[in-house]
């Protein structure tokens, strides 16, 4: 088998690489018969030098490799026929904007096999770069309320050599006694709780935030059990909710007169509850004052967030009363917006190394040997010029009868 590691090529740039140079020469030793290529690029964080070093080949050209990695979704005009490929397509939940990309894809009869797919058999995921969207989100969070009242100045987290670099700017933080809510139990927030506790930011339960007042700054982790309930009235069932949500109601208004810094890192479906709304946000009562939304969903569960944003311009305000937004900091009233969408890329060396991990422990067995758990198989979403059973619920969308699946 012959892996090529391609070039990122869809703008803004993303400097982050699937695997790192060292991990590249421990592919070469773990797994016979295969070869790795790498295609030349002036954009990642770690050089064609770097990768040279390794003994690996520097080329502008990877159309003889069987298997192309990336990490952003591919431009259509880069796309090789009769390959396959991994990359983020951010396609099946029916993105219109890469409807043509995953069209290109069947024209060309690519495989393609979707890192967000990549589950084992209890449907977990083995590689994301989640905990790097918690880490810098959270870090970005603290620096846009520190920036939005004049409390500190934060370096950008691009601006950091790496993590233990960012880190050292914890100790500029200095916060009045606000209180910081964080939505979410997977990777994400789990790097956004590494920063708020390097922070030392203290922790209170749930009951605390909402019933107590505190002489420092505090946070408290939610679960979506504490901000959704069921309709009727019973009891929260988790594996309802998942299957069911339709079932479920928002119950996020009790924490909107609490909390002044939202850091929102749960994964949300359209068709669970939103968080709260623009007529939420009308009300007297409504706090926030900073939303750090990692999950970037444009127009869904956080009404504020009505674009992404980037990591050289990164935050905006938005006006709840005309649902637009305004320059950043431009008014106090206004609530300020992180919606960064590639918040990994901030910290790609980092990023890079744990995500090659990932891969080279979960994936390549399955890609290179026998697939027995199916891994690579459940996150195939097109082959042979078709899209596979899991997936064929996009068709309708790789039709353009629907914009949304």
């Amino acid at each position: 088998m012959k892996i090529g590691i391609i070039k990122e090529g869809k703008i803004p740039i993303d400097r982050r690489v699937p695997f790192t140079p060292e991990q590249t020469s421990e592919i070469l030793e773990k797994f016979d018969q295969v070869s790795i290529k790498v295609q030349s690029s002036d954009i990642r964080c770690f050089k064609d030098e770097d990768y040279a070093k390794e003994g690996r080949e520097i080329t502008n050209d990877v159309s003889d490799c069987d298997v192309l990695f990336g990490v952003k979704e591919v431009p259509i005009e880069n796309l090789i026929e009769n390959k396959t490929y991994f990359f983020f397509s951010h396609t099946i939940k029916a993105q219109p904007y890469n409807r043509n990309l995953l069209r290109a894809v069947l024209d060309k009869n690519i495989t393609l096999i979707d890192y967000e797919t990549l589950t084992n058999p209890t449907g977990a995921r083995v590689v994301a770069f989640g905990r790097y969207a918690g880490i810098v989100g959270a870090y970005n969070g603290l620096k846009t309320y520190g920036e939005k009242f004049d409390l500190y100045k934060l370096r950008a987290s691009h601006e950091c050599f790496d993590l233990e670099d960012l880190k050292t700017e914890f100790a500029k933080v200095k916060l009045p006694a606000i209180k910081i809510a964080v939505t979410g139990a997977g990777r994400v927030s789990s790097g956004a709780l590494e920063v708020l506790d390097q922070a030392g930011i203290k922790k209170v339960s749930v009951d605390e935030y909402l019933t107590q007042t505190f002489d420092e700054p505090v946070y408290a982790q939610l679960n979506v059990n504490d901000y959704n309930k069921r309709t009727d009235g019973a009891e929260f069932n988790f594996d309802e909710f998942y299957t069911n949500p339709e079932g479920y109601e928002s119950d996020f208004q009790r924490f909107l007169p609490q909390t002044d810094l939202l850091i929102a890192g749960a994964y949300w479906a359209p068709e669970a509850p939103v968080l709260f709304t623009r007529e939420d946000m009308l009300e007297d009562n409504f706090n926030i004052k900073v939303i750090a939304d990692i999950t970037c969903d444009i127009k869904g569960s956080i009404p504020s967030t009505i674009r992404p944003s980037t990591i050289a311009d990164p935050v905006y305000d938005f006006v709840a009363s005309k649902d637009d937004e305004a320059p950043a900091y431009s008014d106090p009233k206004n609530v300020t917006v992180m919606a960064v969408d590639n918040l990994p890329c901030e910290l790609p060396r980092n990023a890079s190394n744990d995500f090659g991990r990932d891969l080279i422990d979960q994936v390549l067995p399955s890609l290179i040997g026998e697939d027995t758990d199916g891994v690579v198989l459940r996150a195939t979403i097109a082959k042979k010029g078709a899209l596979t059973e899991k997936y064929s619920y996009l068709q309708s969308y790789v039709d353009g009868e629907t914009a949304e699946a």
